[in-house]
């Protein structure tokens, strides 16, 4: 979910895997688990740590705050100022890019079987896949969940021992844009890995905190979004996470897509400071957008 400079996410989707209840904020890098970290800035009054070992960044959170919060049903139309400004209406595009993906998979061997998404949202990308695999979901917004299963596509909002027995083990498993939003991703990987054949895919995406625009940009990248962004990983952050959770990176690339144009222009004035009015929102079309700060990964399951 990349483009231009001003977005937070912008395609697929941005909720989260998250247990409840909400497990105590991570202290420990999810990288190398060292506990040793330093400022790196402060935004939105939150805190951006690194990590003293290998220098993955995130978000210092108060032991009370809940991210499952913030994915009510504004989140995905408008309501949230570093939400969507319009999922459903931009799911010509979203499709799009999920038969992308769906290629991408099928590049890697990964084009039949079970398929597992985290953070599945409206349940768009389910139903291109399941032209492929047979498909289940996790989905921590109680709305959007609700929506995939009336669609009749098999949603939990945890990924329980119930869901891989009835539809795991799983050939593939896919977090588009998810893994940054997570409390603690490497558990979240470490349970992926389980409910996985081995020899089984990953693919997900997220920002690049390590690319030189956001690295010039700071605190002001447009994927600095606390609290709904809680890890910012490089390029050697993932690869160590994914080592450490039982997965070998196989692809590491930075791909064009396409961007709803509301998107664009709903991010471009939060980045000012504005808020959007409706029709922005309902803005039509998209275009091809690349600024090499987010990052598509591939990998195995060892």
């Amino acid at each position: 979910m990349a483009g231009l400079a001003p977005f937070a996410c912008a395609t697929p989707s941005c909720s989260v895997l998250l247990r409840s209840p909400m497990p105590a904020p991570s202290t420990s890098c999810a990288a190398c688990d060292s506990a040793r970290a330093h400022p790196l800035f402060r935004v939105k009054g939150f805190d951006i740590l690194a990590c003293d070992g290998c220098g993955l960044a995130r978000t210092e959170l108060p032991a009370d705050f809940d991210p499952a919060s913030i994915y009510t049903a504004s989140y995905f139309d408008g309501g949230q100022h570093d939400g969507y400004a319009d999922y459903q209406g931009s799911e010509a595009t979203l499709r799009m890019e999920f038969a992308r993906t769906l290629d991408v998979l099928a590049r890697h061997g990964a084009s039949a079987g079970n398929l597992l998404e985290l953070g599945c949202a409206y349940g768009f990308f389910l139903e291109e896949a399941r032209q492929r695999f047979r498909v289940a979901g996790v989905e921590v917004s109680d709305h959007a969940r609700e929506t995939c299963r009336a669609r009749g596509l098999r949603v939990e909002r945890e990924l329980t021992p119930e869901l891989v027995g009835e539809h795991g083990p799983f050939d593939v498993a896919v977090m588009l844009d998810v893994i940054e939003h997570l409390a603690e991703p490497a558990a979240v990987l470490g349970g992926v890995r389980s409910a996985l054949r081995t020899g089984g895919k990953l693919l997900l995406t997220t920002g690049d905190f390590g690319a030189l625009p956001a690295r010039i940009a700071g605190k002001r990248w447009r994927l600095m979004t606390p609290p709904q962004h809680l890890w910012f990983f490089s390029p050697a952050s993932m690869e160590q996470v994914l080592q450490r959770t039982g997965f070998r990176l196989l692809e590491l690339s930075h791909p064009w897509k396409r961007v709803p144009l509301s998107l664009v222009a709903f991010q471009a004035l939060r980045i000012t400071g504005l808020r959007a009015p409706g029709w922005l929102r309902q803005l039509p079309g998209s275009l091809p957008l690349n600024l090499f700060d987010a990052m598509r990964v591939v990998a195995e399951a060892v």
